[in-house]
């Protein structure tokens, strides 16, 4: 009987390599010559150096290509393709183009390949692309630094004042919470996808996104539900509760460190104090959300230095990674299991303040939860302003 369930199960799997290899070998039945040569290639970074520009490149194409001309805007101009200007599928090149750039002035660079597809990559800015040095590795710390633990540790601090609360002010606050969370979930999202559609297509960046979100929200889920089982836990302690907010959360600050980082490697963006001061303010109503869950009990400081620790050092290591080794099919696949974080975390306490509300014979939903909610939601779109430009 085993032996006959296993050979059902292989025999539709061999039907299936054998069709598939049919079509391979012969063809589908229509042969036609593409009206266009099928060639893609994608420019992964643009570096500025002295000498002119030197570029990343990636044939994600599914033939083989040749790079034969450069144009610069709008003039011809010399290039060297190391190792080889022939790039066969999927394989890397680094292309010099020794130019005498203008600083602060925007540069088109276009590529052609021997078929006629042109590639365009731009520079809005032109300016020296940061090298992997000991200063700018401090310096890019330093940035991640400012605009993830400083705020995060600015907002902890409200701890004491909220300690006060009543229990209904409490759960107001835990709903202001979620409408924190919810809008970095839908930031987060937007923002992986901004990231992963400059990655080369064929990768599918927007799904490497949606897959990294959906498969970190189950893994957390039914991780949390494995724990509860063999712990006979009915629920989260507010320590774990607020480590899980610092851990989503963390991995948001992640992403806006990526920014950052690579617009400083692009010369895209100048952060300077204005810059610093919009990520405080946005950032600092993180760590009230953070503190929200241990209203009820007595952390140490001990606590609040592990959590300040988890929710903003990852800004850092955005910095440093976007800034020296960025990837946007990383970044992307980043800020996927940041958003995926980020909803559990939405899921537990919005499931907690129900059954907190049930427990007390209370609608789930109440005026002053809804206001919570809303507010929260209003603080991050409002604090945004000074960080989207």
């Amino acid at each position: 009987m085993k032996a006959k369930w296993i050979i059902s199960g292989l025999v539709p799997l061999v039907l299936l390599v054998g069709v598939l290899a049919w079509v391979l070998i012969n063809g589908a039945g229509i042969e036609k010559d593409p009206a266009a040569p099928i060639e893609v290639l994608n420019i992964e970074r643009i570096k500025v150096t002295n000498g002119g520009f030197e570029l990343s490149v990636s044939n994600t194409g599914p033939e083989t290509l040749t790079i034969s001309q450069v144009i610069v805007n709008d003039s011809v101009w010399n290039f060297s393709v190391s190792p080889d200007p022939t790039l066969k599928r999927f394989e890397d090149g680094k292309l010099a183009i020794p130019y005498p750039w203008v600083e602060g002035d925007p540069h088109v660079i276009k590529i052609i390949t021997e078929n006629g597809i042109v590639t365009e990559g731009a520079i809005a800015a032109a300016t020296l692309t940061p090298e992997a040095s000991w200063s700018n590795f401090l310096n890019y710390g330093f940035i991640g630094f400012y605009v993830g633990i400083v705020p995060i540790t600015l907002g902890l601090l409200w701890y004491p004042f909220m300690k006060h609360f009543k229990r209904k002010w409490i759960n107001a606050i835990l709903a202001l919470t979620v409408g924190l969370l919810l809008f970095l979930f839908v930031g987060t999202l937007a923002d992986g996808f901004e990231i992963g559609a400059e990655a080369p297509s064929v990768f599918q960046g927007n799904m490497v996104v949606i897959i990294g979100a959906a498969l970190t929200f189950l893994l957390l889920i039914g991780f949390d539900q494995y724990q509860h089982k063999r712990q006979e836990s009915k629920g989260f302690s507010p320590f774990k509760l607020a480590l899980l907010m610092a851990t989503g959360i963390g991995l948001h600050n992640f992403g806006e460190g990526l920014a950052i980082g690579s617009s400083f490697a692009l010369g895209e963006a100048a952060l300077g104090t204005f810059l610093i001061i919009g990520f405080t303010l946005h950032n600092i109503t993180e760590g009230i959300g953070i503190a929200a869950p241990l209203l009820k009990t007595k952390p140490s400081i001990k606590d609040f230095l592990i959590l300040g620790t988890i929710a903003g050092a990852p800004a850092i290591l955005g910095t440093w990674f976007g800034g020296f080794i960025f990837s946007p099919i990383w970044g992307a696949l980043f800020l996927g299991i940041g958003a995926g974080a980020i909803l559990q975390v939405i899921y537990v306490i919005t499931k907690m303040l129900i059954e907190d509300h049930r427990t007390h014979k209370e609608p789930s939903v109440s005026w002053l939860n809804l206001s919570g909610f809303a507010i929260g939601m209003l603080i991050m779109y409002f604090t945004a302003f000074f960080v989207k430009f």
